[in-house]
């Protein structure tokens, strides 16, 4: 069973700058792909980036390309999501998530294991 530890959440002015970490445990973290996804309220959780197991491969939703970048530890057993330039249309719950595969998806579905979530909020 894996366990998923999100922090680093907070409030932000418009512009500003956060950095997300996911600190995993129980499982073989370098064997899996991992996933950030958010969900704002009265939306339907949405993708954000996702990570290969050797963070060889990384892929962004439209809407964070350029402004996240997602990245790995393996030696830590962590991902982490920093987020710049970021706008008040960034403010929901972000969650990360672990997939059984070495291979990345944009699917929630696709994804195993979930952490709590931390809540980010971008004021105007």
């Amino acid at each position: 069973q894996v366990q998923l530890v999100e922090s680093g959440g907070g409030l932000v002015q418009a512009g500003g700058s956060l950095r997300l970490s996911c600190a995993a445990s129980g499982g073989t973290f370098s064997r899996y792909a991992m996933g950030w996804f958010r969900q704002a309220p009265g939306k339907e959780r949405e993708f954000v980036a996702a990570i290969s197991w050797s963070a060889g491969s990384t892929y962004y939703a439209d809407s964070v390309k350029g402004r996240f970048t997602i990245s790995r530890d393996n030696a830590k057993n962590t991902v982490y999501l920093q987020m710049n330039s970021l706008k008040p249309e960034d403010t929901a719950v972000y969650y990360c998530a672990a997939r059984t595969s070495i291979y990345f998806s944009r699917s929630g579905n696709d994804y195993s294991y979930w952490g709590q979530g931390t809540q980010v909020t971008v004021s105007s």
